[in-house]
């Protein structure tokens, strides 16, 4: 890229102020992190950001544990199989039973409680070998999942719980997500570093899941963490109803704030789809404002519209297809007799710097890693 001199000197004062990387989009036209509300804020952010967009980072996962016991049989609970990362989990654990040559079956809860508690009561009553909490409060199911202990059915979440690790109460050999403490904070961090410090911000959240509740109130917590971040509205909206609701909400939402929403962040990208047609009939450009992240989960969607530049510029993409193999691995522990993995996937974020032509966040080595674990 060709610089004037004065425009030079403007962007190496933004790289010494703010550690800036990739700096094009990072800084708002006409400000150097000099002229941050917040600049030691936005360095942080603008290096934390850098981490994350990393793309060859080596498999820091498991590498030793049982080999596969065979026979075994496996149900997958979604909350809903309308929730793209609830369906690109199950097809990761589909696909790493099939090598360990289990049985899989996936039972959709159709994203209403009754249809989550009727789906587990369900795979209960099926006695398999072991049950996936796929995306769903298990607290919500107690009974279901006091049958399932009781039946010593291993059970093993996917963003059932607000941490990683084994749960007591509700008991869960293990949850398997990144945390989403990174999640939330990396989000932040990028409407932070991308704006200077200086944006007006729209959360999108389902405040009746408390995994998704918890993730955008630490959303919140760390855009406050400086000073030149306003926060223009926080949208509650259930995550099955976002298509219905979204286009009516867009329109308000650019009646009410016009230019200064300069930002979105939404728990999950399914709002930012939703957002795209609304967007679009208001006549605003796919590349320009409001500049959007999904604070996961990263469905193959989601690296369209970024790769497109079509109202969505980031996302930060749970590993799928690795945490598929994750589950299946647990699970395996589980029926050997072993404790959990300990394994927490690092926070990754997806850009338009770094996209490709990616449909889903695939981190290296982890396939040939897991397969040479269950091999033995």
């Amino acid at each position: 890229m060709n610089l004037i001199p004065g425009a030079l000197a403007l962007a190496l004062a933004a790289v010494v102020a703010g550690g800036c990387s990739r700096g094009s989009e990072q800084a708002a036209p006409g400000r150097t992190a000099l002229t941050s509300p917040c600049p030691a804020v936005v360095h942080t952010a603008t290096r934390a950001v850098a981490r994350a967009e990393a793309m060859n980072v080596p498999w820091d996962g498991p590498t030793s544990g049982p080999r596969a016991v065979p026979g075994k049989s496996i149900v997958f609970v979604a909350s809903t199989m309308t929730n793209p990362g609830v369906a690109g989990t199950a097809d990761g654990v589909r696909d790493a039973a099939r090598f360990v040559r289990w049985s899989f079956r996936v039972i959709d809860g159709q994203g209403t409680p009754a249809g989550i508690r009727a789906a587990l009561g369900e795979a209960v009553a099926l006695r398999p070998s072991g049950i996936v909490i796929g995306g769903f409060d298990p607290n919500s199911v107690a009974q279901q999942v006091k049958q399932a202990n009781d039946a010593g059915i291993p059970l093993v979440g996917w963003h059932a719980t607000n941490s990683p690790g084994p749960s007591a109460h509700p008991k869960l050999f293990t949850n398997v997500t990144t945390r989403v403490e990174d999640v939330a904070r990396i989000s932040a961090y990028w409407i932070i570093a991308r704006s200077n410090g200086d944006a007006g911000v729209v959360i999108f959240t389902d405040s009746s899941i408390p995994f998704a509740e918890n993730k955008s109130q630490l959303i919140k917590e760390t855009l406050l963490s400086c000073s030149g971040v306003k926060l223009l509205s926080y949208e509650n909206i259930p995550l099955p109803d976002a298509g219905s609701r979204m286009p009516q909400t867009i329109s308000s939402l650019l009646a009410r704030f016009g230019d200064r929403w300069t930002h979105s962040v939404a728990i999950n990208d399914v709002y930012l789809a939703d957002a795209d047609p609304a967007l679009r009939a208001a006549g605003r450009p796919g590349g320009g404002p409001p500049y959007s992240v999904g604070a996961g989960d990263g469905d193959p969607s989601a690296f369209e519209r970024i790769r497109d530049r079509r109202f969505q510029q980031a996302t930060v993409p749970e590993p799928l297809n690795a945490q598929g193999s994750q589950i299946v691995d647990e699970l395996n522990r589980a029926f050997a007799g072993h404790p959990p993995s300990g394994y927490v996937p690092p926070v990754h974020l997806t850009t338009a710097e770094n996209v490709n032509g990616a449909t889903s966040w695939d981190p290296r080595g982890y396939r040939d890693a897991y397969q040479r674990i269950w091999r033995g």
